[in-house]
């Protein structure tokens, strides 16, 4: 069986309705991203951050996946797939993907601020005063602006065995996540599903662009696989 791994950005959860930052209206609602999404932000700030996550997490438990997340399941039944995604939501995980990697962490869960490794659970809202077992605070398990993508390694990993490559709904301007198209073998098939696509048939071999959203460029590429 063939190793598709995917690679996915906001485009693909945009269609249920999470807002993307990149949008004029974006998930950052008026903040300026390192207020709410650094770490420098959160020791000035630590309520402000807590609520505005608070509110992401809200947004998240009232959408469902989309028709773009239930055809990657399906490819599932022909291909060993892989995920590796930008969002920090799971609506690859509700829509039954079964090997999923967040680059950026994950809007459900929550850390302690001594120790990266003590993950937890979490769809509550969080306050100050909510504690890891050990007695220190909790914080959003997002990978904010400036600190290390522990996940990184192992998606360079992943990407590595890629027999097949496909990219939806990011531009591939953010990094490190961009640099993954880096790591496939030579003369890999690479598929690029994106409305507005930042890359053209001259920048990487065996490209195929297909110029649409996740929901129907993945209907597209169903097509073109199965």
């Amino acid at each position: 069986m063939k190793k598709l791994v995917i690679l996915t950005g906001a485009g693909i959860s945009a269609e249920s309705g999470i807002k993307t930052f990149r949008d004029s209206d974006g998930l950052w609602e008026g903040h300026d991203v390192m207020q709410v999404a650094s770490p420098e932000g959160f020791a000035a700030n630590p309520e402000l951050v807590l609520d505005f996550y608070n509110q992401r997490r809200k947004q998240l438990l009232e959408v469902s996946p989309n028709k773009g997340h239930f055809n990657l399941v399906r490819l599932e039944e022909y291909f060993d797939v892989e995920i590796v995604t930008q969002n920090v939501d799971d609506l690859h995980e509700r829509s039954g993907s079964k090997n999923v990697t967040h680059l950026h962490g994950e809007l459900l869960k929550v850390r302690s601020i001594a120790d990266e490794n003590l993950v937890l659970d979490w769809k509550k809202d969080l306050v100050i005063g909510n504690k890891c077992p050990n007695g220190n605070q909790l914080r959003p398990h997002i990978v904010w602006f400036g600190e290390m993508v522990p996940m990184l390694d192992k998606a360079i990993e992943i990407t590595q065995k890629a027999d097949l490559l496909v990219i939806i709904g990011t531009s591939m301007q953010v990094y490190p996540a961009a640099s993954l198209i880096n790591y496939v073998k030579k003369n890999t098939p690479i598929y690029f599903i994106d409305p507005k696509p930042s890359v053209s048939k001259n920048d990487f071999n065996n490209l195929t662009i297909i110029n649409d959203v996740a929901s129907s460029g993945t209907d597209k590429l169903l097509k073109l696989f199965l």
